[in-house]
């Protein structure tokens, strides 16, 4: 596998290369993975890089994994989804978040969601700017799940479908689990 290159931020019209460069906007999706608890981590190594800007949107069970308190950066849930719109002419959260992104990582990737996204099901914040993506721009996931999910047939098939739809893998890795099982 390649490694992937992130596009450039744009410069503002009319300025020299010397100018600072805008923020390259990553869009980070976490599910109900026990790998959410590393979600603290992720957004502090993100953060290190310079001119990124980082905004999280979270699953409801993803939240028991992680102290919101935690997180530095702009956090949304499905509330925020309902609490913004009003009437016909404000803003709908997923549509404003899939515009306001350059790259969107969702780690962990959840079985449950996983399986949602495969089948075109959008009923929270989090699947329905996946599914409002606009697929000119890189979505990168990360599976997390038990091995006995992971091995399961109809994982492979969903993994293949989110593929199809453009979006890039990054792989699984091999260790111990926080349940006590060897991943493979």
């Amino acid at each position: 596998m390649e490694p992937i290159s992130l596009p450039e931020p744009a410069l503002p019209a009319g300025n020299s290369s010397s100018v600072a460069r805008e923020k390259f906007h990553v869009l980070l999706g976490v599910t109900g993975s026990v790998a959410a608890l590393k979600l603290p981590l992720l957004v502090a190594e993100l953060l290190k890089i310079p001119a990124l800007e980082v905004k999280v949107v979270t699953t409801e069970r993803a939240k028991h994994f992680y102290n919101a308190q935690e997180i530095p950066v702009t956090l949304y849930g499905d509330e925020e989804e309902w609490q913004l719109w009003k009437g016909r002419s404000d803003p709908v959260l997923h549509i404003e978040l899939r515009r306001w992104a350059d790259l969107m990582v969702v780690a962990p990737l959840d079985a449950n969601t996983l399986a949602k996204v495969a089948n075109g099901i959008c009923d929270n914040l989090l699947t329905c700017v996946i599914r409002a993506w606009d697929l000119s721009k890189p979505l990168l996931f990360c599976p997390a799940m038990n091995t006995a999910m992971w091995e399961h047939p109809i994982t492979a098939r969903h993994v293949e479908q989110l593929k199809a739809f453009g979006y890039t893998e990054i792989p699984c890795v091999v260790k111990k689990l926080v349940c006590g099982d060897e991943g493979q």
